[in-house]
């Protein structure tokens, strides 16, 4: 079975959002997408650059296990790693935002 390869953002953004139906999911993205950016700013502020592998960490170890646990599939980050990506910032957006439900 072959496995779709989108062209665009646009035609992925659809496909991202099925594969996080799961409210807890999502919120597991959101907190650790939250914490990338604490990270990342706290790091700026004080130049503890040492503390910036905890950036991964957080950011993919939350998303995952709302995958893993909950929504119970595979994280499109192993097939569409940078559209993935920019999915986990556009569903951080849509949810502050309230386009979509926390």
């Amino acid at each position: 079975m072959t496995q779709k390869r989108f062209q665009r953002f646009s035609e992925f953004y659809p496909y991202y959002l099925s594969e996080h139906k799961n409210r807890t999911c999502r919120r597991l993205h959101f907190v650790g997408s939250s914490l990338v950016l604490a990270i990342l700013l706290y790091a700026l502020i004080t130049a503890s650059w040492s503390l910036l592998w905890l950036v991964p960490l957080a950011g993919y170890g939350f998303a995952w296990v709302g995958h893993f646990f909950f929504e119970h599939n595979k994280p499109a980050t192993f097939s569409y790693p940078l559209y993935s990506l920019l999915g986990d910032w556009v569903l951080f957006k849509d949810i502050l935002l309230g386009k979509i439900k926390w």
